[in-house]
């Protein structure tokens, strides 16, 4: 049996403790048939946008309320000018602003304070969804 491909997270947020808090919801597995989660922290935007343009990224999770570019209003702006952009979810401080996310094309949201198993859930959801997705081809 072969072991599943890593897989690279993004996670993007000023706060060091909150990109912390979702690297321990999530963990180094989200689920067992996906593989290791290796996690790229990025404080600003031109760290996130270097990954970006890699195009190595499996998943980019952005703090909604990253200061001073916002994850929201990133999360749109990527969207539309990344071809293939990677899947995004948004982390938000009250589930009242799904609305924005769902604006910003976001694939999902988390709401804090993070459930782990929650959160877990939600990774590994996309992650898959990535998975079977028909591939880009250019």
């Amino acid at each position: 049996m072969t072991s599943p491909r890593s897989l690279t997270v993004v996670v993007y947020s000023q706060l060091p403790d909150l990109r912390a808090k979702v690297r321990s919801a999530v963990g180094r597995r989200a689920a067992p048939d996906l593989g290791r989660i290796d996690w790229v922290e990025c404080a600003n935007y031109s760290q996130l946008r270097n990954q970006l343009d890699s195009g190595d990224i499996d998943l980019v999770i952005v703090d909604g309320d990253a200061q001073p570019s916002g994850g929201i209003g990133l999360c749109r702006q990527f969207k539309n000018e990344i071809t293939d952009c990677p899947p995004i979810i948004v982390l938000l401080a009250r589930s009242q602003d799904r609305w924005l996310a769902t604006w910003s094309q976001a694939d999902a949201t988390i709401v804090r304070p993070i459930d782990p198993v929650l959160a877990a859930s939600t990774v590994a959801q996309i992650l898959r969804d990535r998975d079977s997705a028909i591939p880009v081809v250019r």
